[in-house]
This record gives structure tokens, sequence and C-alpha cells, in this order.
């Protein structure tokens, strides 16, 4: 019998199937462990109390903005190419941490995406947890100052919405921030 389990056709049919039944979910679901458990460790995540990883559903695409009905002519209408100024990995984030607001948000990835909704997993931390405050790695997220991070683009979507995550050709004016730039001039 042949193994299966490392060709890239069965992990697509697995997640496509994963998906159909997540539709049928809240946009916001706790999950009991990661689906992607190298990328979660990857970014922080540990097997422990305290730790909560939570499934986040985003819709696809830019801005839903009516059409005006008063005269103007199709240029102006500004209906098309309307994008929001957050990347939609970082609207997640924000929805799981308005969801549980005990919880801070350590950091976010994708696992995949349908003809309308993208699917991110959140690994959230609980501050208040005795676990996580004596946790070597993860306990400077009880300090006062990591109080509400990902409202304050502190995660790495977040960064890379303001614009620190980028370096060489192309990066010369993003540095502090786009806006932060902006007022210097």
């Amino acid at each position: 019998m042949r193994n299966d389990w490392g060709s890239e056709e069965y992990v697509r049919d697995l997640m496509r199937k994963r998906m159909q039944e997540w539709r049928k979910d809240q946009a916001i679901v706790r999950v009991e462990k990661p689906t992607r458990l190298d990328r979660a460790r990857a970014l922080g995540y540990k097997a422990k109390q305290g730790v909560v990883v939570v499934r986040a559903r985003v819709r696809k695409g830019g801005r839903r903005k009516k059409r005006p009905w008063r005269g103007r002519r199709p240029k102006r209408m500004g209906v098309r190419k309307i994008v929001p100024k957050k990347n939609i990995q970082l609207i997640a984030e924000e929805r799981a941490a308005r969801r549980y607001p005990n919880l801070e948000v350590l950091n976010s990835y994708p696992l995949g995406d349908d003809g309308q909704h993208r699917y991110f997993e959140v690994i959230m931390l609980d501050p208040s947890h005795p676990v996580i405050r004596s946790d070597q790695d993860l306990g400077w997220v009880a300090n006062v100052t990591h109080r509400g991070r990902v409202y304050r683009g502190l995660t790495s979507a977040g960064r890379r919405t303001r614009g620190l995550l980028r370096k060489g050709k192309g990066a010369e004016k993003v540095g502090p921030s786009v806006r932060a730039r902006r007022r210097q001039k």
C-alpha cells in the first residue's frame, strides 16, 4: 500500500474537505490543537495551559461599497478598487481578540482560502495565567505594555501593514511607518 500522506494532492483534498466543514461553523472558533503544528511551533505555540488556538474566517476581496445612485461619471463612482488599509490577516487577529477579551494575540498564520473566505489560526495567550507568567519564552506578555498589542499593530501582520517588515530595494520610504513618514514631510 502506498503512503499518500506526503503527496500534495492528499493535502489539498483534505483541506478542501475541512473548509467545507469550517464554512458551517461560526466565524471565530476555538480549536483543540493547531492544524499546522509546525507553523504554530515556529510562531511560539506551546502545548500548555494558557495557550489558546482560534480559527478565524474572514471574507475575501476588497471593500464592499454601494454604487451611488446620483449622477456621476463611472470613474468617480468610487466603487471598484476600494481596498482596506489593513491586511486580512490583521482583521482576523483583531476579531479573535474581540471575541476573547481576556487573551492577547501572539501571532497567526494562514490555513487556506476558498471562493469567499480566508481562514487563519490565531495563537492567543492568557497573560494572567500562572503557567504563562512563569514561562521564560512567553512571560513577557503579562507586562502591562503588551495589553491590546493587536490593536496597535504590534503583531507580525500588524507590522506588515505598518510597512515595517520590508527591507531592501523599494523600502527606502517605509520606516518608521508609512503614516509617520508622511507626517515628516
